[in-house]
């Protein structure tokens, strides 16, 4: 099985930026203990800061993989052509958000993202990437 989990703008940052909203720990950290929970998953990371990146790694995979988690940052409330990206692919995604988007402000309540993931883990911290991979698993 291979999965690529994606992060978008700003979550380069983890670890530092706001760490009262996001934790102390790197994602780069994270990782590593999401590949020794899961050796038999082939488990991929990728971060851009750049739409057009993002755009290009969906295309890039969105045919071969078994699975995208997608923590699109401040990208799930502005960009169509990520949501139009994800809905033109065949592999499912996942949406993944660390903090509860709809206890933030209200520019953070819409999703564009939301009608064409196949799951959504909101607000659980970094564990939503796990449980993202197991609903992957399981499905």
């Amino acid at each position: 099985m291979k999965i690529l989990i994606m992060n978008g703008p700003n979550l380069n940052l983890l670890g530092k930026r706001e760490p009262e909203i996001y934790g102390s720990q790197t994602f780069e950290e994270y990782f590593e203990e999401l590949k020794g929970a899961f050796p038999a998953v082939d488990l991929e990371y990728f971060q851009s800061n750049h739409e057009g990146y993002m755009i290009d790694k969906i295309h890039e995979v969105g045919f071969a993989y078994d699975g995208i988690i997608l923590n699109a940052g401040g990208y799930t409330h502005t960009s169509v052509a990520l949501a139009d990206a994800v809905k033109g692919v065949t592999t499912p995604v996942i949406e993944v958000h660390i903090s509860n988007i709809m206890e933030r402000e209200v520019f953070r309540h819409h999703s564009y993202l939301t009608p064409v993931c196949t799951a959504h883990f909101i607000g659980l911290g970094l564990k939503g990437y796990q449980m993202a991979i197991e609903h992957l698993i399981q499905h």
